[in-house]
């Protein structure tokens, strides 16, 4: 076989040797650059694909990552903006070994910055470490949430002061910048905000203030719109009643129409000031019998005979009165009493006073009427023609009947709690849906998914790599080569018996023997002879040549 393979170069080489100067040039510059494609292709099919191990670094994070990968022998890429790239079966590998080196570090300095405190320090650089370390250590934390690609947290923390009028509570203001096509609910917000204001001492939530990197307004606030004069917790809170009352209505009506087939609107209008009213009432005067007494009291002053007072004023004329006598004409049986003045004496004065305080009825009440109540309901329903199948099995559609649209009335106006006295109003109205808009939005195409986008191109890139092969062999080596090598002619191949081939050195029919140099082929008898001496001289070529026959059959 080695002697093969030799004769076949010789045969190259010769014919090379035979071609003129400028086609010897040609066919070396070919031949160089179908060398260059196939190194190309087998380099760039394995060449490994790099994805971003991190973006946005500082530039003393990213000169501490790069140092890093090349101690470790990692490949990398470095991109705009900062970022760097590493192949994309390494990507979580090299995260974990610079994770446990503690990079990246990024720019928020943590308690770190306590570690090392000078000596002599006074205490407003102390205040101001402490601060620096407090607002690097909240701004890793809201980092670590996954929508959040960096955050920039500035805190407000007034001085204590021993006065409580002057007491002021601390705030903060939060940057968070967000991956593209990213953004944070509602929930990830009020944790954000509880997380803040929890991390330092007697902040209210209402003193954090987070914004993105556009400058939106993530937080609530409690100041009204400018133009609606309303919030945005009450422009949400009407929004979601409004929904909920036209979910509500499709809801029903969905199973008898269809899904596809209803469309429901709401405007609610509704009571968002807050009420708080207090109330004290009396019921007007009972009769004495139906009230509750409270108090009562009774004066009653007996006197003498005499009218008023006499004698001459002073020590002489004031003195007690004298003892008392039995009376003469005192009727039997009843003696008088004691200090009763005598028949013939004047009748004695009598005074008498009764005061009666009665409970007062009275009612005091304090009512707080809840925010958000509904002062009035408009209600619009749009209903598509109803759809049927005929004998042929087409599908027709038709108008609903008086009946079916009173039902549908009847029951979009029991979902949405029709109440005449607040002024609600419902307006069904029945008309055929235009087929482009009724039509549910397609499904992504499967040529979209991701997944299959990634697949196709790693096999379109084999093929191409396939094609440009096969190209280079066909259609430049193989024309090539046949051009190098001489035509051997086969004098044999009219009586049907084989001939020897200058480049393979094996033959078809029964003169299969090997040519040495590329001779012409010869008589049978001749060529037997040349088999016969190449037996006795060299047997082992005689055995492969048989052992190769074997193999073939």
């Amino acid at each position: 076989m080695a002697e093969l393979t030799g004769q076949s170069l010789s045969a190259l080489l010769r014919g090379f040797n035979e071609l003129p100067s400028q086609r010897k040039l040609g066919l070396m510059v070919a031949l160089a650059a179908v060398i260059a494609l196939a190194v190309g292709s087998m380099l760039w099919a394995q060449a490994p694909d790099y994805r971003v191990l991190y973006g946005n670094l500082a530039d003393r994070d990213g000169g501490a990552v790069i140092d890093a990968l090349q101690k470790q022998n990692i490949p990398f890429k470095t991109g705009d903006g900062g970022t760097i790239l590493v192949p994309s079966s390494m990507v979580y590998e090299a995260r974990l070994k610079l994770a446990s080196q503690g990079l990246p570090k990024g720019d928020a300095v943590g308690f770190e910055l306590m570690d090392n405190q000078k000596f002599g320090i006074t205490q407003f650089q102390e205040n101001v470490n402490y601060q620096r370390a407090l607002e690097g250590e909240i701004t890793r934390t809201v980092e670590t949430i996954a929508s959040v690609q960096g955050a920039r947290v500035h805190l407000a923390i007034p001085k204590p002061t021993v006065f409580v009028r002057e007491e002021q509570k601390p705030s903060a203001s939060v940057l968070v910048s967000l991956y593209a096509g990213r953004t944070l609910d509602k929930s990830q917000v009020a944790g954000i905000v509880h997380l803040i204001a929890g991390s330092v001492p007697e902040m209210p939530t209402s003193n954090v203030t987070i914004i993105d990197q556009n400058g939106k307004m993530l937080t609530a606030t409690n100041g009204s719109n400018s133009v609606s004069g309303l919030d945005s917790t009450q422009l949400e809170y009407l929004k979601e009643v409004e929904l909920g009352y036209a979910h509500r209505i499709e809801d029903i009506i969905a199973p008898i129409m269809g899904s596809d087939n209803i469309r429901a609107q709401v405007t609610a209008d509704l009571d968002l000031s807050v009420t708080e009213q207090t109330a004290e009432t009396f019921k007007p005067n009972l009769a004495p019998d139906q009230s509750s007494v409270r108090s009562l009291q009774t004066s009653e002053t007996l006197g003498e005979g005499s009218t008023g007072a006499t004698g001459v004023p002073g020590a002489l004329s004031n003195q007690p009165p004298g003892a008392a006598t039995a009376p003469i004409n005192a009727p039997a049986g009843k003696p008088a009493a004691a200090g009763t003045p005598a028949a013939g004496a004047g009748a004695g004065a009598m005074h008498k006073d009764s005061t009666t305080n009665y409970e007062l009825d009275k009612t005091i009440s304090h009512i707080k009427k809840p925010v958000g109540s509904i002062k009035r309901l408009s209600v619009a329903v749009v209903v598509n023609n109803k759809g049927s199948k005929d004998k042929k099995g087409k599908l027709v559609y038709r108008a609903l009947t008086k009946e079916e649209l009173a039902q549908v009335y009847n029951l979009a106006k029991e979902a949405m709690g029709f109440n005449q006295a607040r002024g609600d109003t419902l307006n069904v109205v029945n008309a055929p849906f235009n087929l482009e808009v009724g039509e549910d939005a397609q499904a992504l195409p499967a040529w979209k998914d991701p997944a299959i986008q990634s697949l196709v191109k790693e096999i379109v890139k084999y093929l191409l790599i396939a094609g440009v092969m096969m190209y280079l062999v066909l259609g430049l080596l193989k024309p090539m080569l046949r051009e190098l090598v001489p035509v051997v002619p086969a004098e044999s191949e009219a009586d049907g018996e084989g001939g020897l081939d200058g480049l393979d050195g094996a033959a078809d029919g029964t003169g299969d023997v090997v040519q040495l140099g590329g001779n012409k082929s010869h008589s049978y008898a001749e060529d037997l002879e040349m088999v016969k001496t190449m037996a006795r001289t060299d047997p082992k070529i005689v055995a492969n040549v048989v052992k190769d026959w074997v193999t073939k059959e």
